[in-house]
């Protein structure tokens, strides 16, 4: 299957891939140093088009129901840009979440009503959670205890929620009650062995099948939904971090790398944006939050 190198960023931490449908170009993040950058299939050109003023990180985002990004970052805060405002200043939306000053932000997904559910990093005082962020902008923690909280998406009908948890190598399902965000029935999806990389970014296909990034495993794994192997493509890079789906008719897979250790360590790709054109099934369409 045709591997293409279509921005050949040397990302730190390249994730959170998301196609923005009104603007018809792929957007995604520089973790670490809080860079937001852009592709444009069209033009066959990338961009680097916001940085956070202080060099704080983005751990990711979502689109909102207008077209502005809400960008999640450190200590809890999360903000809104307007890409069609580039000059301006982000907004504030939440300035802080109570106990993670000294994490960031690391996952998100919106879900089908519009809410946000978001993971925060471990720190030397505690373990990760994953918060659910409401319409009204209250923010409840709704699983604790997660080292390293991670991929996101929903089943087909909307009634289960994937969750990754990426040093306990597993995928979970959820039972998902749309009408108030609440999760429950937590039961392992997928588990990966020792050696085989760790479980990081996903998206589920218009199939209903799972594609998950493999950290330090120089892939993408897509899954049945009983949960197991489909099928697998490799990429020149060890860390692959994540996925979406994006071109116009979502037939495209674009998928994320990270460069920590340098490319002769971690692979000529490493940090880099790739496409995998027409991998014989579309994905869906990203919910948007409603939250700014």
């Amino acid at each position: 299957m045709q591997v293409e190198r279509v921005a050949d960023t040397s990302c730190e931490t390249g994730e959170g891939p998301l196609w923005h449908p009104d603007e018809h170009c792929l957007y995604w993040v520089d973790i670490p140093p809080g860079k937001l950058h852009r592709y444009n299939p069209g033009t066959d050109e990338h961009e680097l088009v916001y940085e956070t003023p202080d060099g704080s990180p983005i751990g990711g985002f979502t689109i909102e129901a207008n077209g502005s990004l809400l960008l999640f970052g450190g200590g809890g805060r999360i903000s809104r840009w307007d890409p069609r405002n580039e000059a301006e200043a982000a907004e504030t939306v939440v300035d802080s979440v109570a106990g993670e000053a000294g994490s960031r932000f690391n996952d998100i997904v919106a879900d089908p009503e519009g809410r946000v559910f978001a993971g925060t990093m471990p720190t030397d005082d505690h373990l990760g959670t994953l918060y659910r962020l409401d319409t009204d902008r209250t923010v409840t923690p709704v699983v604790e205890e997660v080292d390293i909280p991670n991929g996101m998406g929903f089943t087909l009908d909307r009634t289960t929620f994937y969750f990754t948890e990426s040093e306990a190598r597993r995928i979970y399902a959820f039972d998902y009650e749309r009408a108030t965000g609440g999760l429950s029935n937590r039961r392992t999806f997928v588990e990966v062995p020792e050696g085989d990389g760790v479980p990081d970014g996903l998206t589920v296909d218009s199939e209903g099948y799972v594609w998950s990034a493999r950290w330090d495993g120089n892939r993408l794994v897509r899954y049945t939904p009983s949960g197991t192997v489909d099928r697998e493509i490799e990429f020149p890079a060890r860390k692959v971090s994540s996925v979406t789906f994006g071109g116009e008719e979502l037939r495209d897979l674009y998928v994320t790398t990270a460069n920590v250790e340098g490319r002769d360590a971690e692979g000529d790709g490493a940090g880099a944006l790739f496409r995998v054109p027409d991998v014989g099934v579309s994905g869906k369409a990203e919910f948007r939050s409603e939250i700014a």
